[in-house]
């Protein structure tokens, strides 16, 4: 079979799974939202009052990297501090440009990361949010440059270091250039944190693959959002590889923070407080 039938297979496979997703969890009647978890439909406004969190069965929405923002900030509005970038088809993937077209018209952003500097609490921290919307969060070469440059900029100006991963790993469509941005951000991190800087990892659903296999994994302080499924492989790969069978719930975040991965596990409610105190005893 040739590579380019391949790929249109895999491209119509991935979109039918793309459209039985959003009929179950994006499925819309009147003004309210169903969630996925509990099925039950929620008003807009309810939904956006609770920060994206079902009143019902405490499912979490995942947010946009605005939202998430202006959860944080201080201000009221925030601001656009670095200067956007846009990602390319360096291995001239089939339809990775339209996908890349497709998936900014969709989020309204450049790619799957937003970076910005903030005030949290009172104390100035330069933030990056990946996006799970923008091709399930995956990091290429754009993702892998924000979050080194965020990095870079935090120890030229003294700033704590906060990154929200979100991410389903690697971005297949750009190939070695993608698997590059491991080794760029953890380097980038690492050099952060030898300068004396403070790295918190937080980990919301999902943070999988090349994502949780490097920067995302080498916080000061790491900490995950209620649930949060946390992992490099599947559990279907992992069982297969050792040949046993593993415990219940092994890769959500309450099971890692019994087992020591994890500093804490953050309601979202919680988290500009939870940040705020870290932040201020980190700055005096």
């Amino acid at each position: 079979m040739k590579i380019a039938q391949i790929f249109s297979r895999r491209k119509d496979n991935l979109n039918a799974l793309n459209r039985a997703r959003k009929e179950k969890s994006n499925n819309k009647t009147g003004e309210g939202i169903i969630c996925p978890s509990c099925e039950n439909e929620i008003a807009r406004e309810r939904l956006k009052t609770e920060l994206g969190v079902c009143p019902v069965c405490g499912h979490y929405f995942p947010l946009s990297p605005m939202q998430r923002m202006g959860m944080l900030s201080d201000e009221m509005q925030v601001k656009r501090h670095f200067k956007l970038l846009k990602s390319i088809n360096p291995i001239d993937f089939p339809d990775y440009d339209e996908k890349l077209k497709e998936n900014r018209e969709k989020t309204r952003q450049n790619d799957a990361i937003v970076t910005e500097i903030i005030k949290i609490g009172g104390v100035t921290a330069a933030v990056g949010v990946l996006d799970s919307r923008f091709l399930l969060g995956s990091m290429g070469t754009v993702v892998g440059e924000e979050i080194a440059r965020l990095a870079e900029y935090a120890e030229k100006k003294k700033l704590p270091l906060v990154i929200f991963s979100a991410s389903g790993g690697a971005r297949m469509q750009e190939g070695i250039f993608s698997l590059m941005q491991m080794a760029k951000t953890a380097a980038a991190i690492e050099r952060f944190k030898k300068n004396g800087g403070l790295f918190i990892s937080v980990l919301t659903n999902p943070t999988t693959g090349g994502v949780s296999a490097s920067f995302a994994s080498l916080g000061d302080i790491t900490i995950a959002e209620p649930k949060a499924l946390i992992c490099f492989a599947g559990p279907r790969v992992i069982e297969q590889t050792i040949g046993e069978k593993l415990p219940e719930g092994f890769q959500r975040a309450e099971f890692l923070l019994e087992h020591g991965r994890l500093d804490a596990v953050v309601e979202r409610k919680n988290m500009k407080e939870w940040l705020s105190k870290v932040l201020r005893l980190h700055d005096t």
